[in-house]
């Protein structure tokens, strides 16, 4: 009797797991339309990228105080007897990128100014050009991306490292 329910179980499990090897939905390839895009659609996106290059402003205008604090705390930590060669490179690294990408940040105010294709509310004037706008606008947030090249995220690794290394 236990053995004919085990293999009762065991039979059930191995069905569920054919069956969860499947998928549950199917998968098609585009066909030669693509959808096309809404002006609906470009107002969200644009309105998306607006606060996304607002956000990165911020980012920059903090920037100064944010490093020179760091630095600060840098400096601290090096009198005290501390390794920080990680952690200044890495910084010296951020600086370095940011510097870089401030005039590629500018170049993109331009294309911002400009909103050829969208009214000054965000409304879709003509698709064409709006579309020609959020893509010149997407590759300079791509462009800048690239000239930081992941060096904010190699400083708080840095950070973080040094804190448990340096525990109080």
């Amino acid at each position: 009797m236990k053995t004919m329910f085990n293999k009762m179980i065991l039979a059930v499990l191995t069905a569920a797991l054919v069956f969860a090897s499947f998928p549950a939905t199917s998968a098609f390839a585009q066909g030669e339309n693509p959808p096309k895009l809404t002006n609906e659609k470009l107002e969200q996106i644009w309105a998306r990228q607006l606060m996304r290059y607002e956000k990165i402003g911020k980012a920059f205008d903090e920037s100064d105080a944010r490093l020179t604090k760091l630095q600060e705390l840098i400096d601290k930590a090096k009198a005290n007897g501390k390794d920080v060669t990680a952690v200044q490179t890495a910084l010296d690294n951020y600086k370095a990128a940011l510097k870089t990408a401030k005039p590629i940040y500018e170049s993109a105010k331009g294309i911002i100014a400009s909103h050829q294709g969208f009214d000054a509310n965000g409304k879709v004037t003509d698709a064409e050009k709006a579309k020609s706008t959020l893509k010149d606008l997407r590759g300079k947030m791509e462009e800048l991306k690239s000239a930081m090249n992941g060096t904010r995220k190699a400083l708080g690794e840095a950070v973080k490292k040094f804190r448990a290394a340096n525990k109080p």
